[in-house]
């Protein structure tokens, strides 16, 4: 045989057993390192059974029943949140009534507010928020023997902090006789004017002669 074709043949020789060596080494190397590594199962029947084993033992942790659940629940509706929503229910009956007496004690403004002086009566019946003013619903009646005038420019009005307040009036009379009639009218106030003002004073004259004195205070506009 020609000696090229033997070298041939030789080396042809050494690789393929250089190769096995290798691919043998190289199997062992790789077993070792995947000893104690499984290839999961993902039938769903051995699924359900080694979550179930894993889940209830693993770590010590234990899951409960769906019965002891709904025993549990229910429990605790029938025993306890009855008990806290009857707790909760009886607490603000006790604060209503605790509120009720400082709501009793606040003074309530009762009308009518009377003056009088010489016979002429000057009530007011009502206060009342409308639009932008402040409205106060009054009545003047002369049950004297003279009939008076009146000029209402001469109306004081001022409030508790002392401010004397512009106010006009509506359908009281000028002149008021001696009849004992009821003359109803409004007397009205900006409500721009009366900045953390609680309560009025009222004053008004008769006209030119100056004789009549009808005041009134502590007049509630909150």
């Amino acid at each position: 045989m020609n000696s090229s074709i033997v070298l041939t043949l030789n080396l042809l020789a050494l690789m393929f057993g250089a190769g096995l060596s290798s691919a043998s080494w190289g199997f062992s190397l790789g077993r070792e390192a995947l000893k104690g590594i499984t290839q999961p199962d993902t039938r769903p029947t051995n699924n359900v059974a080694i979550a179930k084993g894993s889940l209830n033992h693993r770590e010590g942790l234990v899951l409960l029943e769906e019965e002891k659940i709904i025993v549990n629940i229910r429990n605790f509706i029938l025993n306890g949140g009855i008990v806290e929503e009857k707790t909760t229910k009886k607490d603000s009956k006790k604060k209503q009534a605790q509120a009720k007496p400082s709501e009793a004690t606040q003074p309530q403004q009762s009308f009518p507010i009377i003056s009088s002086d010489s016979g002429v009566v000057l009530e007011v019946n009502d206060v009342r928020r409308w639009g932008n003013s402040l409205v106060l619903d009054v009545n003047l009646k002369n049950e004297g023997d003279q009939a008076v005038r009146f000029l209402y420019s001469f109306l004081n009005v001022i409030d508790d902090q002392g401010r004397i307040l512009s106010a006009s009036t509506e359908d009281l009379p000028g002149e008021l006789p001696p009849n004992g009639r009821r003359y109803y009218g409004i007397i009205t106030i900006p409500i721009a004017l009366l900045d953390n003002a609680k309560e009025l004073s009222l004053e008004l004259t008769d006209y030119p002669d100056q004789k009549l004195d009808l005041k009134m205070s502590k007049i509630k506009i909150n």
